[in-house]
């Protein structure tokens, strides 16, 4: 019979005005992009042992490169096209991924590939995740060796000290110090554009350098140089992921407000600065950021900029726990103890376990590279690649839910293929370089989701054949007329139509049943959130007055799966209410067997990680005094 469908109720808002929203972008969204300042034209002037010059073409070459790749990649595919690619209201390499999934429909083999893709995407992030804090933090506090060379010494033991706070800190959230955020990067990016307006107003003619003439004309003297600066300039575009990834906590309207308002006008200033300073002091090559500042300035230049690196770390790292938790949700990473900091702003999470194993690869590889210029040279192969991926699905989206005409799909494709290929190309070199690190992490995150997906397919398929269908398990409970006990027995369970193991073991093992028994599913959709539950379904099972109920839900994948809550909605009469209630959960016990249908060490690995997960209970956050775990051994 059709359950009763429970209604959702009213959703809230956020409560926060547009001004709090776009001064909140400036914090979290333009943080990693809007301290590349520090490191990117350094990078690009060091590029073939200094081989760029700096004559006047050289330079506005330079520029220009950098000022149309702001304009190509960040102004127009992320800002004005990729925005609008929302999956209600979330974004993110993943989100996009089921946004594809969902618009194709009934083509489960591309949707597949679509997933499929955008699990590599987040792979690459957690790649991203590793550099960034790293060459962010050491940057900003390379600053001290133009303000005294005797500093330099300081640097490494500085810059570990940071990124031992920021990592320790997390635990507390972004929440309590988010506030702060947005104004120390309204001063940061004042403070670019203000340097960068000063060598401007000295040397208009960098000016120039606006023009894609000085580019090309780079490019044809000197291709292979300019291909070898390419893989340099990206490094001005890292962090435009962020832009997709976090409309889900600011919003379209507030990032974009935020770029043309202010992060762009102050980026394309402070590089023109740059630019204007080398032309006029060659010398400046060899760290134009700080040189921009006069000798008073720079100390507090270093502050500010730790301060600013700081904050782009502690936005990347963020992201990282935003995707592990819709990982974990989506299917593709076992169940991780994950706290939610904010009382008010759902995304803001933190994930012990990821927190710890960037905190460990973070710092070895502040302590192997040792320098922010060693650390650029493996910088941007898995952004390069990230924005590849990105374009792909962006362009399935366009095509299937915007119906885009194929001459505006080859032109965006035609225009980012060639621009986001070109920077594949020019970053390939560096994976030999110290980029084989970042690759190997996301192939190590990429190989671990995979694997915990199949795993989990070939488990759930193990443990339907052992419970069997639902209907059969109770007509043997009634058939055997097992002794029934006052209360509420709840038995959390991923399938519908099958019994619970730990139902089977209660009668099996005790010989009882409570009075009234709930077999509660929980379902993750392919949205990012279903407000207030909005999925709720309750049927009855068996006979009248058998006693047994089912609740069915969804959550979206960035909601808490809070089956305790689904329990209060949907069944609000049960006696003394859903705190009275006896949780019964399956722990399974695996034996790796060859019906797993993966490899030998595949399937050991899938084991180690059920063996690491975080208990179902935990997970759900069940009361642990009045949660049952109910052993069995599974041949997988």
């Amino acid at each position: 019979m059709p359950g009763a469908r429970v209604p959702a109720p009213p959703a809230g808002s956020r409560g926060r005005g547009e001004p709090a929203l776009v001064l909140g972008a400036l914090g979290v969204v333009y943080g990693d992009i809007g301290t590349s300042p520090l490191y990117a034209v350094e990078t690009v002037f060091a590029v073939d042992g200094g081989a760029v010059g700096s004559a006047t073409d050289d330079v506005l070459g330079i520029a220009s490169l950098v000022f149309w790749a702001l304009t190509v990649t960040v102004t127009v595919k992320y800002v004005v096209v990729v925005l609008r690619a929302d999956n209600d209201g979330e974004g993110g390499v993943l989100a996009l991924a089921a946004l594809v999934s969902r618009s194709l429909g009934g083509g489960r083999r591309r949707a597949g590939a679509a997933v499929l893709l955008g699990v590599l995407g987040a792979s690459l992030f957690y790649g991203d995740s590793v550099i960034t804090p790293a060459i962010s933090v050491l940057s900003a506090v390379e600053g001290l060796e133009v303000v005294s060379p005797d500093l330099s010494a300081a640097v490494l033991p500085l810059a570990g000290g940071v990124l031992t706070a920021l990592f320790a800190a997390q635990r507390w959230g972004t929440s309590r110090v988010g506030r702060v955020f947005g104004p120390v990067m309204l001063l940061w990016f004042a403070a670019l554009g203000a340097a960068g307006l000063a060598q401007v107003w000295a040397r208009p003619e960098v000016l120039r350098g606006l023009s894609p003439s000085y580019a090309v004309l780079l490019a044809v003297d000197r291709p292979v140089l300019t291909l070898a600066v390419m893989g340099a300039v990206v490094l001005a575009i890292t962090g435009a992921e962020a832009l997709y990834a976090d409309m889900g906590h600011f919003g379209r309207r507030p990032i974009r407000l935020a770029w043309f308002g202010l992060v762009f006008p102050a980026l394309t200033l402070n590089y023109l600065g740059q630019a204007a300073l080398v032309t006029g002091d060659p010398r400046a090559r060899e760290d134009p950021f700080f040189l921009l500042f006069p000798s008073w300035a720079q100390l507090p230049m270093v502050v500010l900029a730790t301060a600013a690196t700081v904050i782009a770390s502690q936005a990347v790292l963020a992201g990282a726990f935003s995707v592990s938790r819709q990982a974990v949700q989506m299917g593709f990473l076992p169940r991780l103890r994950i706290r939610h900091t904010s009382a008010r702003e759902a995304g803001q999470v933190y994930v012990p376990a990821v927190n710890r194993a960037l905190f460990v690869v973070v710092l070895a590889v502040v302590l192997g590279f040792g320098s922010a210029a060693r650390l650029a040279t493996a910088y941007g192969v898995a952004v390069t690649a990230t924005f590849l991926i990105t374009t792909v699905l962006l362009l399935v989206v366009a095509r299937v839910r915007w119906r885009w005409s194929r001459r505006r799909l080859v032109l965006l494709g035609g225009v980012l293929g060639a621009v986001e290929l070109t920077y594949s190309a020019a970053t390939l070199p560096k994976v030999l370089d110290g980029g084989w690190l970042t690759l190997l992490v996301a192939a190590t995150v990429f190989t671990v989701m995979t694997t915990w997906h199949r795993g989990h397919e070939a488990l759930a398929a193990r443990r339907a054949e052992r419970e069997g269908p639902l209907a059969a398990a109770l007509a043997e409970v009634r058939a055997a007329g097992v002794p029934r006990v006052p209360g509420t027995g709840v038995y959390p369970h991923l399938a519908e139509a099958t019994a619970p193991m730990a139902l089977r073991a209660t009668v099996d093992r005790l010989g009882v049943l409570h009075e009234r028994v709930v077999v509660v599913s929980a379902r993750t959709a392919d949205v990012p959130h279903l407000p207030g539950g909005a999925g709720i379904t309750v049927e009855p099972l068996g006979r009248p007055g058998d006693g047994f109920v089912h609740v069915a839900a969804e959550f979206g994948f960035r909601d808490p799966p809070d089956l305790a809550a689904v329990l209060r909605r949907a069944l609000p009469q049960t006696p003394g209410g859903a705190d009275a209630v006896t949780w019964f959960v399956t722990r399974p016990v695996l034996r790796p067997t060859r019906r797993s249908g993966m490899s030998a060490g595949r399937t050991r690995l899938f084991v180690a990680l059920t063996r690491a997960a975080v208990g179902h209970a935990e997970y759900l956050d069940l009361p642990a005094s009045r949660t049952v775990g109910m052993g069995a051994v599974i041949d997988l």
